[in-house]
């Protein structure tokens, strides 16, 4: 699949019919919700920095519920009803915070966010530095910086008058860097979500200024296990002993890096253990394996990753692996386990006309054309769970860098330009039929 040559000819096919026509210049009520955004640029800036400064790593739970805490009393005040959603004490996660208000005028809007960083409460790496134009701090990028453009954004409606009779729900995750196992339970509720909307907008950090995501790759893990007969080296590659689970391993290995290598499939062998006795413990993070030189390995695992962007591509590529693991060197037996996480968000036609809507809001503003992001570069994300029940566009967080390091930082100078494109991709998609 050519992601270039797919969203060429959507953008040829929109040229003809788009989600809603918008090319008009900035009108009256628009103006109005600007000013507001310009209004509230301060307190924006101030309530990012509040919230970066509560740590929510992922497993800091009582750390995620008060920065949610924080993220409830702001919907509230806009007239959202709001739900904290726990999970169960065996999943080790927060749970979610889900916000909502009714309505029957124009598009029914799901916009989804994430309360939980990367950075635990033992991390160095603790609080809000104003440097120049960037501020540094835990989540200020990811997504802590996403959220406040989303809440901010809708703020200026509300004070425009112009969230009236609008279908909005906000869904802040508090396990997006983690997800909880179960995923169906885990995700349930931004399920739900997306069956009663018809179009989902994700606040992850931007990828750039002028382009926005309407493809995410999926990602699966892999579990492979070999088996071989253990045996005295010297008798090694004869028909009694064979190859040994090493030399097996290595086969496959090799020959999923010379077959399957294709447009937007990657897999990534992450652990490899091999030996006569080998463990590996239930997070599949990290084992032992010990043997000798003088031994053929009778065990080998290995842990790795699978992303695609659709799930076509998923299916095919676990096909070959296994058509390749069924060509056994001597004396060697191998299997392998596929558990699927995120699912992909393919790009579409839907999604390209959200699109379509963002970069005329953006041509209108005068900040240039918005074009489609390549998914190969991007990781998985919350919005995939939903792609197949709506159409979708993500990206739209704050411009930043150094996301899940030491010196996350956001840049303050694009902060109040990417939250007036926000509320005006938000006022034209609420006011379209």
């Amino acid at each position: 699949m050519n992601f270039k040559n797919y969203t060429r000819s959507l953008v040829v096919i929109l040229c003809l019919t788009s989600l809603t026509s918008f090319g008009q210049k900035i009108s009256k009520d628009e103006k109005k919700i600007l000013r507001n955004v310009e209004q509230s640029h301060d307190e924006a800036i101030n309530f990012l920095q509040e919230t970066v400064n509560v740590n929510s790593g992922t497993f800091n739970l009582e750390g995620v519920k008060q920065a949610g805490t924080i993220y409830k009393k702001m919907l509230e005040d806009m007239g959202f009803t709001t739900t904290w959603i726990d999970m169960p004490e065996s999943m080790n996660r927060a749970g979610h915070l889900i916000g909502e208000i009714k309505g029957n005028k124009g598009k029914r809007l799901l916009l989804i966010g994430h309360i939980d960083t990367v950075f635990e409460p033992e991390s160095p790496f603790q609080s809000w530095e104003e440097k120049d134009s960037i501020a540094i701090g835990p989540g200020s990028s990811d997504m802590k910086g996403g959220n406040m453009v989303m809440l901010y954004a809708l703020k200026a409606l509300k004070d425009a008058g112009q969230l009236k009779d609008r279908q909005v729900i906000v869904v802040l995750h508090g396990d997006e860097e983690n997800a909880g196992r179960p995923l169906e339970l885990s995700r349930r509720d931004i399920i739900d979500a997306a069956k009663r909307s018809e179009i989902a907008l994700g606040f992850e950090t931007g990828t750039g200024f002028n382009d926005a995501t309407i493809a995410r790759r999926g990602s699966s893990s892999w579990t492979l296990k070999v088996s071989g007969k253990q045996s005295h080296s010297s008798g090694v590659f004869s028909k009694n002993t064979g190859a040994g689970a090493i030399y097996e391993t290595a086969r496959i290995l090799n020959r999923f890096y010379e077959e399957l290598q294709e447009e937007y499939l990657t897999f990534n062998p992450g652990v490899i253990l091999g030996g006569t006795k080998v463990t590996i413990d239930s997070s599949g993070t990290q084992g032992t394996a010990s043997g000798k030189t003088n031994l053929v390995a009778n065990t080998t695992i290995v842990k790795g990753d699978l992303r695609f962007l659709t799930e076509e591509q998923k299916e095919q590529a676990r096909e070959k692996m296994k058509a390749i693991l069924a060509e056994s060197l001597p004396q060697t037996k191998a299997e392998i386990s596929f558990t699927d996480s995120y699912p992909a968000m393919p790009p579409t036609e839907g999604n390209m006309a959200v699109l379509n809507v963002l970069n005329q809001v953006s041509l209108d503003l005068g900040q240039g054309e918005v074009k489609p992001y390549d998914p190969g570069k991007r990781g998985a994300g919350d919005i995939s769970f939903v792609a197949q029940y709506l159409d979708g566009l993500d990206g739209l967080g704050v411009i930043g860098g150094s996301s899940h390091a030491p010196g996350e930082y956001v840049d303050l100078n694009s902060l109040e330009d990417i939250t007036k494109r926000t509320a005006l991709l938000l006022y034209r998609l609420t006011s379209s039929k």
